[in-house]
């Protein structure tokens, strides 16, 4: 018997119905939702199968878990999806059916004020997924040298004063310790343009915090052994909403590797296709979902076939 819970209280599935719809779901499969968050997700996946299917679910965040189904056929790993085939193997699972990704930050991540994620509120430049890791985003920008700041945003952030950016930081945190995220706001407030104030803190924010999580190691680090786990006709899922999981995403179902290099036969020398691509372009939420729920407005949904 699955409990009743209100995932949307704690994150609203994104793009619900396209990705079960896409994951084209055996009864009997075995699945993975590498970012369980509030379980909405799996809650559907959990309807689709037979009292003989599987499904795992990942979430390192210690809040995630109070959503726990209650389900026989559901088991949630508490770690970071980057360790998903070690944990799979625990679990006695080498192969899986299928494997889907809400990439990002939950909703409930952004909305509790304690947590730092957000530029709504003054707090604690905390950012951590995982509340037991030691690196926090009042750590890097305190500690953090001017280039090490600089790459930060300009290769996380894609922002264009990067270098002023660092500079302004590192000239402030002598004077004193940038703490809060009122705090970080006020030393930027030079290098944020007139009119575009959001924009471009949501830039700054979304730097600080995958530099913290270690996002795009850990994605990385994912994606790779997922292409090991899918069975032949298994499908990846994956949404992500900034460029940088995009195109680690569209590499990997295009070439079957984070870099996007096609391996070539030996003999022949033609491109040998790990991926049976169904998104050349990345299916998008509708203008009523986006209406409903603004933080949908940048996912991009990729769906691939394990050949």
């Amino acid at each position: 018997m699955m409990a009743t819970m209100s995932s949307n209280a704690y994150h609203n599935p994104v793009l619900l119905q396209a990705c079960i719809d896409n994951l084209n779901i055996k009864p009997n499969g075995v699945y993975v939702d590498i970012t369980f968050g509030g379980g909405g997700h799996s809650a559907h996946i959990l309807k689709q199968l037979n009292e003989k299917g599987k499904l795992f679910a990942f979430d390192q965040d210690e809040d995630a878990q109070k959503n726990k189904l209650d389900d026989k056929r559901f088991t949630l790993i508490p770690y970071n999806f980057r360790h998903i085939k070690n944990y799979l193997r625990l679990n006695g699972i080498n192969k899986v059916d299928g494997i889907l990704g809400d990439l990002g930050v939950s909703s409930h991540q952004f909305d509790e004020a304690s947590r730092g994620f957000s530029i709504r509120f003054d707090s604690e430049l905390d950012m951590r997924m995982n509340q037991k890791n030691e690196l926090t985003a009042k750590k890097i920008v305190n500690e953090y040298s001017d280039k090490q700041l600089t790459n930060i945003f300009k290769t996380y952030g894609e922002i264009h004063n990067a270098a002023r950016l660092a500079f302004v930081i590192c000239a402030s945190r002598v004077e004193k310790e940038i703490a809060t995220t009122n705090d970080l706001k006020e030393v930027i407030a030079s290098c944020t343009p007139k009119f575009e104030e959001h924009k471009y803190l949501a830039k700054v924010f979304q730097a600080l915090r995958i530099e913290v999580n270690q996002e795009m190691e850990a994605l990385k680090e994912c994606l790779t052994q997922c292409v090991e786990l899918l069975e032949p006709e298994g499908r990846l899922v994956m949404i992500s909403y900034h460029s940088l999981e995009d195109r680690m995403v569209k590499n990997v179902i295009r070439s079957g590797n984070v870099e996007g290099v096609e391996e070539k036969d030996v003999i022949f020398g033609t491109g040998t296709k790990v991926f049976k691509n169904l998104t050349s372009k990345p299916i998008l939420p509708s203008e009523e979902e986006i209406k409903n729920n603004t933080r949908a407005r940048s996912a991009k949904l990729r769906v691939g076939i394990k050949l």
